[in-house]
């Protein structure tokens, strides 16, 4: 697997990759439910990719991806900007409406 270039903005809100800043993962997501997050990512992408023409499927799909981005802080309001027991719940609730939908 090819290492990517990484860098981090000074205040380590923001990565950027390939010239590209995108909101940083909420550092205090724990690495547990951080790869369970991720793991419900990727799998909402490959539905996106397997909804083909099929725009419903590709709605729900797209709707999951949105919800495991949120969980990981990388969407919705700032992780920065949020309490610690807000970024809890916030990771919490996304986590338990992914792993209900499946």
């Amino acid at each position: 697997m090819a290492t990517r270039n990484v860098q981090r903005t000074a205040d380590g809100h923001y990565v950027i990759i390939r010239g590209r800043r995108w909101r940083a993962t909420d550092p205090l997501v724990p690495e547990a439910v951080k790869q369970r997050l991720i793991h419900h990512l990727m799998s909402a992408r490959r539905a996106v990719a397997a909804a083909g023409d099929d725009e419903d499927l590709r709605r729900a799909a797209r709707g999951r991806v949105k919800v495991a981005k949120t969980g990981l802080g990388e969407r919705g309001t700032a992780w920065w900007e949020q309490t610690a027991a807000e970024r809890r719940q916030r990771w919490n609730d996304c986590l338990r409406q992914l792993e209900q939908t499946g």
